[in-house]
């Protein structure tokens, strides 16, 4: 989405009422008579003010521009793009006067606010982009400061404008708001002061950037390239979530645009970052010794009342020790960065928080590499699976979707996939569709073929993950979809998947005819003419699904094939996880077409 608000500097329906030695040339231009009283401009006078030879003209004239677009999309959309008032704004950054472009800028965030995209094409096109860069650079003025990333985050809503920003934008973005202001290199070179910290202070521009870095970061791998190699941005990403976290403070719109960005950052981290060929790995990832110790209790995510070793914190995980600080994009998929994940999932109710802490640890556990090796290993040392299982019952649609799609790669480790199916698999079907215990709640497609494809995973050949799916109920709800006519094709598929892998064990079929199951409920009910390509992964691969991307390098055809696809998404295209299962559906349907 765009920024967070439009400024209105005045009361409405109140006449300017900045000093008196400003107003004086607009207000005389404006008196018919010395004793006339004050009328309002028309939009076309206030427009050509803003090319007044006196600087006070064109303060007040930017100044009332700001305050009749707020909240009035007909002047946004129309008056000031056709009368020519986008240029002559722009034009008015780069004036000497701090009035004049502080004026300017709040008009521009105005007119950048909103649905209506042709402002922000047109604020782009006039190299809008880089004039406010220029002010950036120039101004110490932390009100300017905030008001110029309010209109960056703005403009980085739209598609067009993102690569605008990340190649003009970005290193000033960093070099004057994040790096400088997140109190990272103070924390770094000697200890805490006991001062209030810096990002506190300027709360709101590091809002706003990062909000804006947040959506940019989703347009393809270059801009996720160039944000990871940025200097220094990475590393005070970090220090203010962490920072926040020590304070118990993890639910504000700071936390939440630092840990998306970090998420977006973490998407395909495995084949982007240089030199990544050094970490892959080519033996299957889900072979290995299983430790002795069984689980017992999974444990809560608040931590209370667990036994050593009951969620496998207990196992040992042989992650070699670094001999340099790891720094900038390196710090993406420390083992270390988990305890940051799972401290969040325990400590924040923002649905988006949680989410993209799910979705980072999602996208780092994707790929056959070897940091997704330990990262999968160290959630569970750190109690992260019990924690993502309890949050499965959230009542956030895409909270849900988040955690399973993270569980799912967990669930490529064979000691995580082993306790997943010990204790993981009630919390999964308490999300199926037909239960009681569900209080009204109603989850998506994408959700629920998430849940499927994720226990498909946790059941892959364990009788215990079968039996537990079996007395928690999950036959009768899998049945359901399975035979119901309202589901889609991809959840009656998900469904038989993983019925087929309960009828599979040849030791539950007396127990199940028992209840009264025949063999012809564990098939999966579809015309074969519907089910071309796969809906959900074989067991062993990864789901990279938590930012739904399309780079534009491929050929246009698959472009415009998916064009609708992404159109339906695009309001939620940063915090929406989109099942790559429903893309690779897409894909085969129209590469056959």
């Amino acid at each position: 989405g765009g920024g967070e608000e439009e400024v209105d500097p005045y009361a409405w329906g109140v006449p300017m009422t900045m000093e008196r030695g400003s107003m004086a040339s607009l207000d005389s231009t404006l008196r018919k008579a010395p004793n006339a009283s004050w009328r309002q401009p028309e939009l076309p006078e206030v427009i050509a003010m803003l090319n007044y030879r006196l600087d006070p003209v064109k303060t007040n004239a930017a100044a009332f521009l700001q305050h009749l677009t707020f909240k009035n999309d007909k002047v946004k959309q129309t008056s000031v793009r056709r009368l020519k008032g986008i240029p002559a704004l722009v034009s008015l950054l780069d004036h000497p006067s701090k009035d004049v472009h502080h004026s300017a800028c709040g008009a521009l965030k105005n007119i950048s606010y909103g649905r209506d995209q042709d402002n922000k094409i047109a604020i782009k096109n006039c190299d809008g982009v880089p004039a406010l860069t220029r002010l950036l650079r120039k101004t110490r003025d932390q009100d300017l400061t905030d008001t110029i990333t309010g209109t960056l985050w703005n403009l980085s809503s739209h598609d067009s404008v993102k690569m605008e920003i990340v190649d003009h934008a970005l290193h000033a973005l960093a070099d004057e708001v994040v790096v400088p202001h997140s109190g990272w290199e103070r924390g770094s070179n000697g200890g805490e002061e006991s001062c209030k910290p810096r990002h506190l202070e300027w709360e709101t521009a590091l809002t706003n950037t990062a909000g804006c870095l947040r959506n940019v970061s989703s347009e393809r791998s270059e801009a996720r390239r160039k944000l990871r190699e940025c200097t220094g941005l990475v590393d005070s990403l970090m220090y203010i979530v962490q920072s926040q976290i020590n304070r118990k403070d993890v639910d504000n719109k700071l936390v939440e645009n630092c840990v998306c960005l970090l998420r977006n950052l973490s998407y395909q981290v495995h084949r982007e970052v240089p030199g990544c060929e050094r970490y892959a790995e080519t033996i299957p990832v889900n072979q290995g010794p299983v430790p002795a110790n069984k689980g017992g209790c999974f444990g809560s995510r608040k931590g209370k009342g667990k036994k050593d070793g009951d969620d496998g914190s207990g196992d040992q995980v042989d992650i070699p020790k670094r001999t340099t600080p790891a720094k900038g994009y390196e710090l993406l998929f420390q083992p270390e960065v988990v305890r940051v994940y799972t401290s969040l999932l325990r400590e924040s109710k923002n649905p988006s928080v949680l989410e993209a802490a799910a979705g980072a640890i999602q996208n780092l556990c994707a790929g056959r590499w070897t940091y997704g090796r330990y990262i999968r290993a160290t959630v569970r040392l750190e109690k992260g699976l019990p924690m993502m299982a309890e949050l499965l019952a959230h009542g956030n649609d895409r909270v849900v979707r988040a955690m399973s799609g993270a569980l799912r790669n967990l669930a490529i480790d064979s000691r995580n996939c082993e306790l997943l199916g010990l204790h993981a698999v009630p919390h999964l079907v308490a999300n199926l569709p037909g239960g009681q215990s569900q209080s009204g709640r109603t989850l998506s497609e994408e959700t629920v073929v998430s849940v499927l494809s994720t226990l498909t995973e946790v059941l892959g050949n364990s009788l215990e993950a079968a039996k537990s799916l079996r007395a928690s109920q999950g036959i009768e709800r899998l049945v359901l979809i399975n035979k119901d006519g309202k589901r889609s094709d991809r959840e009656v598929r998900g469904a038989g998947q993983v019925l087929q892998l309960v009828w599979a064990h040849k030791e539950l079929r007396r127990p199940l005819e028992k209840d009264g199951w025949k063999k012809t409920d564990f098939m999966v009910n579809l015309n074969p003419a519907t089910t071309n390509g796969p809906s959900t992964r074989a067991n062993g691969t990864y789901e990279d699904s938590t930012t739904p991307l399309l780079d534009r390098g491929q050929s246009e055809r698959h472009y415009l094939c998916l064009k609708t696809f992404l159109n339906v998404f695009r309001e939620h295209i940063l915090s929406s996880e989109v099942c790559m299962c429903l893309l690779l559906d897409l894909l085969l349907h129209f590469a056959s077409s």
